[in-house]
């Protein structure tokens, strides 16, 4: 294909705005997929996508397409998530392409992912195409719709495509304006070979399939590569494009996306990010890969049975492969044995990685309470940077802790402000700014008129991490009836008034239970816990009881009441010695096994730390 004629694209948009169903659109006009082939959702292809309605990972295809001049073009689509917690497969696809469809829904608005995403188009200089989908509900507003793109984004009104991707109308509108606006891939056809990794996986016939876009030279079959990072040269045993299944060919061409099945077996030699090159004519420069990505949530994973470690440690690998976003290593808990500390971007991320382990790799696995990383600046001048409750130094040696601290936006109508603000203010948030994104209804409001429907406005905030960790959005979309949406982006370290606290059952700590927390909550936070605890944890034949504690102080404590057998019930007479007699030895052998006794704490009682701010 002439590489003039070859346009790599990306669909960006918020969760739940049509990605996924415009996509689907795209591949029957092009007559990419069959009508027995095709499915709703067909690019989401892990059941975990089907079930939650939501894209997780990027999907590349390539499709043909005949314009109406009647020139053959070669679009590479990928269909990117919505989800803030994924956006980072978002910035892989929007570096692999050079225009975007910019989705909005007609009946939702501009949402704070669609803010984020525009900006992240803007900063890889991308040529954008508004699109605004869903026109056919009977709630659809959009030529209201319009003016926020116009205002907020600066488009032309003559820019932005009406379509609706459930019905097909404005599909060929779409295509033809992709054809034109999207400018066609830059890179030098004879220069050495420079193809950059966007994606991977693992095959256990093919080893790692790496998916990349070639930005100079030619990928030819047969012929020896070498990745620059690792230096680690291989003869590939299959290259090939998505159309979506694997489709072998005989070259990639400057421009192209496609995919290199390089038979490597151990995964850490092909990192997404690295530059692939020939090996007899290696190129000097590598290309720009991208950027470490800091994972925000931490939380343990264990195997349940013991012997299974090895196989997590596997599918760790495997997985990490497949999910830049995820970090890893090894952890040895005195509660649960061996197992690994693992990073997320998020709450939604760590729920995705636990489920795709326990699926795909058929794992059975604990996970702890979730925690974000902290910095301690000890008395001696060093700063540590903490993960896990356990790493915590003792008191003696801290001389502060920080927190990290999000810069987030909120985008709510109107007449939802003050929960939005109410809420925000109960989690240490602070307030920056209010923004009306329709100008013309806030001139109304600022003279005085009433607006004839209800704005929508962005709220600015600066908010601790920890604070949003665990029920924050569930709360704010039901205080605002689900039409509120969040964005957010990590802004910086701050000190705050911190303070560990541990868990002991049996007057033993457990490690996997201790949680930082801030000072004002400690109490009450604790409190919630051990009475959860004494609820979860089962009775044994001696009392257990279960304490929360800051240091040497005991907060909070609440007592598992031991069972009783009743073993005075076979005298029916006798001198009432007996009767003393084997209460006495009773109560000895219950003194006894609570020093030799051990309690199984089982997988709710970790999870009852992500309830605590229901109590």
């Amino acid at each position: 294909m002439d590489q003039s004629h070859i346009r790599n694209f990306c669909i960006i948009a918020h969760i739940d705005h049509g990605k996924s169903t415009l996509a689907d659109r795209l591949l029957e006009a092009t007559n990419t997929i069959g009508e027995r082939e095709m499915s709703d959702q067909f690019l989401d292809q892990m059941d975990l996508e089907r079930e939650r309605g939501i894209t997780i990972k990027a999907h590349p295809i390539r499709m043909a397409y005949q314009a109406v001049d009647g020139a053959e073009y070669q679009l590479n689509l990928l269909d990117t998530p919505g989800h803030v917690e994924f956006s980072y497969e978002v910035s892989r696809s929007v570096a692999a392409c050079e225009g975007a469809v910019l989705v909005v829904d007609a009946s939702q608005g501009i949402q704070a992912q669609t803010l984020a995403n525009v900006y992240l188009a803007l900063e890889h200089d991308l040529a954008m195409i508004p699109v605004i989908n869903k026109i056919d509900l009977p709630s659809a507003e959009p030529e209201r719709v319009a003016q926020e793109m116009i205002a907020a984004f600066g488009f032309e009104e003559s820019e932005i495509l009406f379509i609706s991707a459930k019905e097909g109308k404005g599909i060929d509108e779409l295509l033809e304006r992709v054809v034109r606006s999207v400018p066609p891939p830059a890179g030098a056809p004879g220069a050495p070979l420079r193809a950059l990794i966007f994606d991977s996986k693992y095959d256990s016939y093919k080893g790692v399939i790496a998916s990349v876009r070639v930005v100079d030279g030619r990928i030819e079959g047969g012929k020896r590569l070498r990745l620059l990072a690792a230096n680690r040269a291989l003869d590939p045993l299959e290259i090939g494009v998505f159309k979506p299944e694997f489709v072998p060919v005989d070259s990639l061409a400057t421009g192209e996306v496609g995919y290199i099945a390089s038979g490597l077996k151990s995964v850490e030699n092909s990192r997404v990010g690295d530059t692939v090159t020939s090996d007899e004519t290696p190129a000097r420069e590598p290309l720009p890969g991208y950027k470490d990505l800091k994972p925000m949530v931490f939380a343990g994973l264990f195997p349940s049975e013991g012997q299974n470690y090895l196989a997590l440690r596997d599918a760790l690998d495997k997985l990490k492969l497949n999910d830049a976003g995820l970090v890893y290593e090894m952890e040895n808990s005195a509660a649960l044995g061996f197992g690994f500390r693992c990073g997320f971007l998020g709450m939604l991320h760590m729920e995705i990685v636990q489920v795709r382990l326990e699926r795909e790799y058929d794992l059975e696995l604990l996970a702890t309470a979730p925690s974000v990383a902290y910095q301690v600046l000890t008395i001696s001048g060093d700063v540590i940077d903490v993960d896990n409750p356990t790493k915590l130094p003792s008191p003696q040696q801290i001389d502060e802790i920080r927190e990290p601290w999000l810069d987030v936006s909120i985008i709510v109508p109107s007449r939802f402000i003050g929960a939005v603000m109410d809420l925000v203010a109960n989690r240490r948030g602070e307030f920056k700014r209010m923004e009306y994104l329709d100008s013309r209804a806030a001139d109304s409001l600022e003279g005085g008129q009433e607006p004839s429907r209800d704005p929508r406005v962005l709220l600015a905030y600066h908010i601790p991490l920890a604070e949003v960790l665990i029920d924050f959005y569930d709360l704010l979309k039901s205080r605002t009836q689900g039409y509120a949406s969040m964005d957010y982006q990590v802004m910086e370290f701050r000190r705050g008034d911190l303070v560990k606290v541990d868990i002991l059952v049996n007057e033993k700590p457990v490690d996997a239970l201790s949680l930082i927390i801030y000072r004002k909550n400690a109490y009450r936070q604790g409190r919630a816990l051990v009475e959860r605890l004494k609820q979860l944890i089962p009775r044994q034949l001696f009392e257990v009881p279960i304490q929360a504690a800051i240091g040497n102080k005991v907060i909070a404590r609440e007592t598992i009441r031991a069972l009783r057998k009743n073993v005075i019930a076979k005298c029916y007479g006798g001198d009432v010695t007996r009767k003393m007699k084997l209460l006495k030895r009773q109560a000895e052998g219950k003194k006894r096994l609570k020093k030799v006794g051990n309690v199984e704490i089982p997988q709710e009682a970790f999870m009852a730390l992500l309830k605590l701010g229901d109590s």
